[in-house]
């Protein structure tokens, strides 16, 4: 199946809902595949935007050329905190619409404005400025040749190698179940007595 990289730029965010209720927030996002937790990649933290942070920076993620079905890149934004980070917010952008009218080849960056909505829910809170730019499609290499005539594709085997006239002969038969150990003879145990001394 054919692919193409999708570079992913956050900007800056305005307007988020704010987390920690006794810190200021520290905003990082991660952008991934729909469905493929494999694909995350992580931008770095802002720690002095709290509820309207600027990142500036890119994540690289690899998606279907074809852009068909239902997949689409998330973008999730969380919170560091020191009991465990939280989510702010999150952009869904569908591959029909980023890969929409792009040809084979490499396309310039386009820029978007998001509404960034509570996970799970669709009330928005606060907006998400970003861009991105696709690579070229990568096609995968065509599979070998392969030849109906019983005789090898050149190149598979050495010049003086054949292919097996049969199968290799079996071992006989009180061989092929025998373990190399007999079995360890089987332990008697005693009932536990107790005594009430």
């Amino acid at each position: 199946m054919a692919s193409r990289t999708v570079d992913v730029t956050l900007l800056s965010a305005r307007d988020l809902r704010d987390v920690n209720l006794v810190s200021k927030m520290e905003v990082y996002g991660v952008v991934y595949l729909a469905g493929d937790p494999i694909s995350r990649q992580r931008v770095a933290t802002d720690r002095t935007g709290g509820r309207n942070p600027a990142w500036n920076a890119t994540a690289r993620v690899t998606v279907p050329a074809s852009g068909s079905g239902s997949g689409a890149l998330r973008v999730l934004l969380r919170a560091e905190r020191p009991l465990g980070d939280r989510d702010v917010g999150e952009v869904i952008l569908p591959l029909t619409e980023i890969l929409a009218g792009a040809g084979e080849e490499p396309t310039e960056a386009k820029l978007g404005t998001y509404k960034v909505r509570k996970v799970g829910s669709s009330k928005a809170q606060g907006v998400l400025h970003l861009s991105y730019k696709l690579g070229g499609v990568i096609h995968p290499p065509a599979a070998p040749a392969v030849v109906r005539t019983g005789e090898p594709a050149a190149g598979y085997l050495s010049a003086g190698a054949a292919p097996y006239a049969f199968a290799p002969p079996s071992p006989p038969q009180h061989l092929r179940y025998s373990y190399p150990y007999p079995c360890p003879p089987p332990t008697m145990t005693r009932p536990l007595l107790i005594s009430s001394r």
